[in-house]
């Protein structure tokens, strides 16, 4: 009897849902729809090499570290088979809980062809472009952990785009008059105000949480660029601070292709790293991140245990209010040292997507900033390998946010009270 029951155990099949059904059918016609596309773009009428360059000329070990060179066509021939081939097994029978890993390598794929057709007969700085992709994404990726601290208290967050706005008019303007840490300080309290405003009108108040997002980034963006045009404009020695300078860590910025890309950077990277870590640690082995994600999934019975909703809530928009300023004030402190009407340019939006695909953890949401930061990088680069209209490359990283948003990387689930006003019985 109980060998019976083995064997049909053994032989039962795993039962799909109606979503993963057509999520499997969806992604298997686009894997087809992208082989086409690989081999008709990339790949017919399509010759030379493309060289890329895997170190720096400064680099202590570019002699040791030969380049890499691929034929770019057999490249994206190569890369077509392999999609569809993929997109049919993905018809038939699918690829279960592997479905995410072979999109992410399809995308990879696609990517390289791409880059393989940009640099045909040219060379092309990999090791380059990736360490500009970890600094694009930086204010990204900031954005991104703001929204998740505060997400996971049940409180969104839609004011990070005007809270990296105002960090990067603050840090411009303070690190100007004095220096530019102490921007830095100003920047971070700058968004740590406008957290405490968006904290007291949804959470005392209880205003709709996307109206006061709203309603924030639209002040910002109307009150930064006024006093730019009428105060900096007339002044330009307010609008000129001195930008953070790349430091390399001994030892780890010499290891090949690794070193210059993550350990030759400026302090909003290491910050990047820190509060990547410490965010992750403190939500997942802390009682404070216990506390935090309990007042997320069902603040009453946090209530009920003798958990502070209101407080914990406050405490973690601030926090979420200071690390957005603080990346705001990439944008002038750890770029190019001036603040621009809507310098931002949507970043804060962009980190929203990218907490969403990293499905509200820290790790996720930094490592869908970088893919971020990665398109844009990417828009920067191509402008010069190929004559593509810049206006087709400036859509690189919102395509990709679009992308994300609509559910190709497979459906996310936010905290359970995300979004909904508690009020204490």
């Amino acid at each position: 009897m109980s060998s019976a029951v083995e064997s049909k155990g053994t032989a039962a099949t795993i039962v799909r849902t109606p979503a993963e059904i057509r999520r499997a059918q969806v992604l298997g016609v686009v894997y087809i729809l992208l082989a086409l596309t690989v081999l008709w773009l990339f790949a017919l009428g399509t010759s030379g090499d493309a060289t890329f360059r895997l170190s720096q000329p400064t680099d202590r070990f570019a002699d040791s570290f030969p380049d890499l060179t691929v034929p770019s066509g057999a490249v994206s021939y190569a890369v077509a088979m392999v999609l569809a081939f993929t997109g049919t097994v993905q018809l038939i029978r699918g690829f279960g809980k592997r479905t995410n890993a072979v999109l992410a390598v399809m995308l990879i794929l696609v990517v390289f062809s791409f880059l393989s057709w940009a640099a045909a007969g040219k060379s092309f700085s990999l090791v380059g472009m990736m360490r500009s992709s970890i600094s694009l994404g930086v204010p990204i990726a900031l954005g991104a952990l703001s929204g998740v601290i505060c997400e996971r208290v049940a409180v969104i967050n839609i004011a990070i785009e005007g809270m990296l706005l105002g960090g990067a008019f603050v840090g411009a303007l303070v690190g100007s008059v004095l220096n530019s840490w102490v921007g830095l300080v100003a920047a971070a309290a700058s968004g740590t105000l406008l957290a405490w405003v968006l904290a007291i009108l949804a959470i005392r108040y209880r205003v709709d949480q996307i109206i006061v997002g709203v309603v924030i980034n639209i002040f910002v963006l109307g009150l930064t660029g006024f006093l730019a045009f009428r105060v900096m404009g007339p002044n330009p020695d307010l609008n000129s601070a001195e930008v953070f300078p790349p430091i390399g860590i001994p030892l780890l910025k010499d290891i090949p292709f690794l070193g210059p890309i993550l350990f030759d950077q400026n302090i909003f990277v290491y910050a990047m790293y820190v509060i990547t870590v410490a965010m992750t640690y403190g939500l997942f082995r802390t009682r404070w991140g216990l506390r935090s994600r309990a007042v997320g999934e069902h603040p009453k019975a946090a209530d009920t245990l003798g958990v502070s909703v209101y407080r914990l809530r406050y405490l973690n928009v601030m926090l979420g209010g200071a690390i957005a300023g603080f990346g705001g004030a990439f944008f002038t402190l750890g770029a190019v040292g001036r603040f621009d009407d809507n310098i931002s340019a949507g970043r804060g939006f962009i980190g929203l997507a990218a907490m969403i695909f990293g499905r509200w953890h820290p790790v996720g949401a930094v490592a869908g900033a970088l893919l971020f930061g990665f398109a844009d990088a990417m828009r920067i680069r191509l402008a010069l390998l190929r004559p593509i209209p810049s206006e087709f490359l400036a859509m690189a990283p919102y395509i990709a946010t679009i992308v994300v948003v609509a559910g190709l990387v497979g459906r996310s689930r936010p905290p359970a009270a995300d979004g909904q006003p508690y009020v204490k019985e």
